[in-house]
């Protein structure tokens, strides 16, 4: 029996929203999946498994994060995340992508059909609906877009703490700071962002960090920054000459408030788009601290022998990939907590070209959610171009077949020029440059030369 063409998309966020929106752009069948009741994913904060708080904002700027076929409509340059879930709806109605979901539905399971991890028996998807209802069907491919900010990296510690521990995917507003002393643990953007927050409620804030960071300002020149080199990019070495002493000039030496020196070049690891934090520190506001050696009691001990009394540690400490519902050995993949991300040609596509997908793996200084959008336009036009291909259309055989040769060769390398940290968080890091180049040229190679490839 023939399998029936269908995709499922699992997740309704900006990444799932946008390969929904690629997929019916390109007439594949498609069936979404999402387990709150609308779309938006993190960004309602309503959402049980959103990990946005009350002042969250975007730490790049709103044209650089936008999707370029729906502009936002507020002109306000770090939008909040209401007006980004009143974005997403937007996006939703303009596009009439509502009509592809099933809200409310969980997936549970992607299963190989018959056993086969080829994929050529496509892929059962097992759901629970709003009414409890389970539910086993069958896809040709399926599209993992559920993103990478919902499994909190929780970090062991020796000893134990007797007083309040947070992770920061359950705070959401700054009232449970409350005149207590409070200690943030983890110095990159959403760290700074909850230690700035902390500080107007708190009795005392203290901040923990590991490493050393670059810091950059929202705004320079009074515009935001990201926004200042949007032409031609500069070679990596040249930009992170020009850029670091830039910073250093505006931000002067944070070691002065007591952060670490940092132990990379700029853009080795994101930077950390808070000045605040700097001016806080400097006010003596928040102390910065070194990294933990352990707890005792309400006591924290910190590596350079220095300890503090605290009633509430709140843990900045980042989230982990997590794809529950698949088998990580067909995302080519160790597991969560292995250190590294899934296996993916172009943080895309799995090397055994199996039918399962990855929109939205993928972090990089400013490619906004239109890199999302490239990711999602590529893995349309592959589906695409197979439909026509088993439809008889020999030139789109031709595409596929390339295109699955290129996943067989040697992969493009995606960093730009830059050695990124050997970190977990980093290890699906890529360089915006690099990568839309690339994701952007492997779509046109899957369309006929005459289509306009220039449309996203």
């Amino acid at each position: 029996m023939t399998l029936q063409r269908r995709v499922a998309v699992i997740g309704a966020g900006p990444s799932g929203l946008a390969t929904a929106r690629a997929l019916d752009r390109h007439g594949v069948p498609l069936t979404g999946f999402e387990a709150h009741d609308d779309v938006g994913g993190l960004w309602d904060i309503d959402n049980p498994r959103s990990t946005v708080y009350e002042s969250a904002h975007l730490i790049s700027s709103r044209t650089t994060t936008e999707f370029t076929e729906l502009p936002m409509s507020t002109q306000v340059d770090y939008p909040s995340h209401r007006e980004l879930l009143r974005y997403f709806h937007e996006y939703a109605d303009v596009f009439d992508l509502r009509r592809h979901y099933r809200f409310g539905t969980r997936v549970t399971a992607v299963e190989p059909g018959d056993g086969d991890p080829t994929g050529r028996a496509g892929w059962d998807v097992c759901s629970t609906g709003p009414d409890g209802a389970t539910h086993r069907e069958r896809f040709s491919h399926v599209v993992v877009a559920n993103g990478t900010l919902a499994e909190p990296n929780v970090p062991t510690f020796a000893g134990e703490f007797t007083g309040e521990l947070l992770h920061s995917s359950d705070y959401k507003r700054s009232d449970v700071f409350a005149g207590k002393r409070v200690l943030v643990v983890g110095g990159g953007n959403s760290g700074c962002d909850v230690a700035v927050d902390a500080v107007h409620r708190a009795a005392s804030v203290d901040l923990s960090v590991r490493r050393g960071y670059w810091f950059v300002p929202r705004y320079l020149l009074g515009r935001p920054t990201d926004t200042l080199n949007q032409g031609r990019p500069l070679p990596a070495r040249i930009k992170q000459a020009v850029d670091s002493r830039v910073l250093t000039l505006l931000n002067g030496d944070p070691q002065r408030f007591g952060f670490p020196a940092p132990d990379h070049k700029i853009y080795e690891s994101h930077p950390v788009v808070n000045s605040l934090v700097l001016q806080h520190a400097g006010q003596g506001d928040l102390r910065v601290r070194r990294d933990i050696d352990r707890f005792e009691g309400r006591t924290v001990h910190f590596v350079d022998g220095t300890n503090g009394e605290y009633d509430l540690v709140l843990l900045a400490t980042g989230y982990k990939l997590d794809y529950p519902f698949v088998d990580p050995k067909h995302l080519a993949w160790d597991g969560p907590g292995s250190g590294t991300a899934p296996e993916l040609f172009c943080n895309i596509v799995p090397p055994s070209l199996n039918g399962l997908f990855v929109v939205g793996m993928l972090e990089a200084s400013g490619i906004g959610w239109q890199g999302r959008a490239e990711q999602a336009e590529l893995v349309a036009r592959y589906l695409a171009a197979e439909a026509a291909s088993a439809d008889g259309d020999a030139a789109a055989r031709d595409r596929v077949a390339a295109f699955r040769r290129r996943v067989g060769e040697r992969w493009p390398d995606l960093t730009g020029g830059y050695r990124y940290l050997g970190l977990e968080r980093m290890s699906y890091y890529v360089n915006k440059d690099a990568y839309r180049r690339t994701v952007r040229r492997l779509a046109d190679e899957l369309v006929p030369a005459t289509t306009n490839r220039s449309e996203r």
